[in-house]
């Protein structure tokens, strides 16, 4: 069952149950894209194909805000955003032990390893890797975990997982970015928990805000 955040002729906002792939894989388990395009088919009694544009992604394990397109005008004018860095996303992560830096900005650089789909994340420029940057600013924290808001600057695969655990602060529940400490709730410990985008056919900016249940 989705949970419509906002919808209007052009986009649909969503949130991404977790566990579920973005997009169809080579597990063939239900998809978010297909499950949008199911939503719309029934509810305009659509016959045939229904469009549905992927314009960005998030991990299996992570859920939280997505936004699709309802129209090919507006997944071209969506992914030009993402493109030219104007699409803003926060997420919220908690992660293992006592983050220092009360907000910092995180370069590194990652490549992502196909066979073993992980990110491999070096401090300096390496053969084919791609520079990776975020900001992060710590909610709260304990001896134990730090709560950190996260605001992406570019858009890497597994990019917060990866270079947080490269300085030492593997997300909870996160096993495959050396979490040492399990996540009481599904997936991992980290929520696509913001979303700020110019509407494809207005002047009007759209922002919508989540807080995941486990905050």
């Amino acid at each position: 069952m989705l949970n419509i955040i906002f919808e209007d002729n052009h986009v649909l906002v969503i949130e991404k149950p977790v566990n579920i792939p973005s997009q169809e894989d080579l597990t063939g388990d239900m998809d978010v894209l297909s499950m949008c395009k199911a939503y719309l088919k029934k509810k305009y009694q659509k016959p045939g194909n229904v469009f549905c544009g992927l314009v960005h992604r998030l991990d299996r394990p992570v859920g939280g805000l997505m936004v699709f397109a309802k129209t090919s005008k507006a997944a071209s004018r969506l992914s030009d955003q993402i493109r030219s860095k104007k699409m803003k996303k926060k997420y919220i992560a908690l992660v293992e032990h006592t983050v220092q830096k009360d907000s910092a900005t995180l370069k590194h650089y990652l490549k992502k390893n196909k066979s073993k789909n992980i990110t491999e994340v070096q401090a300096k420029p390496f053969a084919d890797a791609k520079e990776a940057i975020l900001n992060y600013q710590v909610l709260k924290n304990d001896k134990l975990s730090t709560f950190v808001e996260i605001e992406l600057i570019t858009g890497r695969s597994h990019q917060i997982r990866s270079q947080f655990s490269f300085i030492g602060h593997p997300l909870f529940g996160d096993k495959k970015y050396k979490a040492t400490q399990p996540f009481k709730e599904k997936g991992i410990a980290l929520f696509s928990s913001y979303l700020s985008f110019k509407h494809p056919t207005k002047e009007e900016v759209l922002e919508f805000s989540l807080t995941p249940s486990w905050f």
